[in-house]
């Protein structure tokens, strides 16, 4: 393995670069990996681009290998699936997922990789960062058996939680959109797809993932009297706006946020940031989650593939970053 690496970094709002940078020496306790595969997170990723993280919050969302700080210069990210060239021999040659920023190969303590299951193609287990969120929002809330459950928002997370939901049993899932184009990637998922106009009211959970106020206000307005509104959309620096003066009160509604910076409480006591994220690996046996897999560049290409996605010219749901030829192959004509 080389001393040297290649980094993408937020130089300032708005302008990202590549940069070559020094790997320190593993210790007995540490992995060097070499990336094959990296995830944008469209949603949380393109709002840091364009530098809306707010002040108040530049400490609560680091990322766990983030480098600089917030709104810049900055490295971050945390969808990366690698190779271990050197560590412990049961992870050696073990492709293995890190929540680790865009980078050709890093070097961090073994405990930071998790293994990704022979059974999981190393591009698809970039989303296992977006289905451990999908897995903390329904340890926050829950459905029960027969329960109608609505996800209003069809980006990364929306698609992820309505999959695992559409795995429940007696559970009625409807997943909605403004975009008609993700009707094709709700049937993939197997889940019934509307328009705002046509969802269907009387819900006993609403997750809401669209990050606009508007979808919020749909997703209340979609709830059975004492129904709940899961929040999961990240707004960073922009202020949100609701009517709450119509049935919100008389209707006892009931909105709630989940975050995925700490698990969830109705697990915490029993299970680890690590043990989550490895459900979510097992969870990502499940093929039809390739369905989220809607674009591949090279990493030379991230610079403006990213400025791309922030400023809506790249329609993606997650877009996946190639890191050497063999990846890239294997990404545009398949194993």
């Amino acid at each position: 393995m080389p001393d040297v690496a290649r980094a993408f970094w937020l130089r300032e709002a708005g302008a990202g670069e590549i940069r070559p940078v020094r790997l320190p020496e593993p210790g007995p306790l540490d992995v060097v990996v070499r990336a094959l595969y990296s995830g944008i997170s469209r949603g949380t990723e393109t709002l840091v681009f364009r530098g809306e993280v707010p002040e108040s919050q530049r400490e609560v969302m680091r990322a766990p290998f983030q480098a600089g700080d917030f709104p810049g210069p900055v490295e971050y990210g945390y969808l990366s699936v690698g190779v271990v060239e050197r560590g412990p021999a049961d992870l050696l040659g073990r492709t293995v997922f890190c929540l680790y920023p865009h980078q050709t190969a890093y070097v961090v303590p073994a405990h930071a990789v998790i293994p990704v299951p022979d059974d999981v193609p190393a591009r698809r287990a970039v989303l296992a960062g977006t289905v451990e969120t999908a897995v903390n929002a329904l340890w926050d809330a829950p459905p029960l058996l027969g329960d109608r459950v609505t996800v209003v928002g069809a980006g990364m997370v929306g698609c992820c939680v309505a999959r695992l939901l559409a795995r429940f049993p007696c559970t009625d899932v409807e997943l909605v959109d403004v975009d008609a184009g993700r009707a094709e990637v709700a049937a993939r998922l197997g889940v019934p797809f509307v328009a705002p106009a046509d969802a269907s009211g009387d819900r006993d959970l609403v997750v809401h993932a669209s990050v606009t106020a508007a979808g919020l206000q749909l997703s209340l307005g979609l709830l059975r009297a004492e129904g709940t509104v899961l929040e999961l959309s990240w707004y960073g620096d922009r202020e949100v706006t609701l009517a709450l003066g119509g049935a919100f009160h008389s209707r006892r509604l009931d909105l709630r946020a989940s975050q995925v910076g700490t698990v969830a409480p109705a697990r915490r006591g029993s299970r680890t940031h690590r043990d989550r994220l490895a459900l979510a690996l097992d969870v990502l046996r499940d093929p039809a989650f390739d369905a989220l897999l809607s674009g591949s560049s090279s990493f030379d290409d991230l610079p403006e593939v990213m400025a791309q996605l922030a400023d809506g010219r790249l329609p993606a749901l997650c877009h996946t970053i190639a890191y050497d030829e063999e990846a890239a192959r294997v990404q545009r004509d398949g194993p």
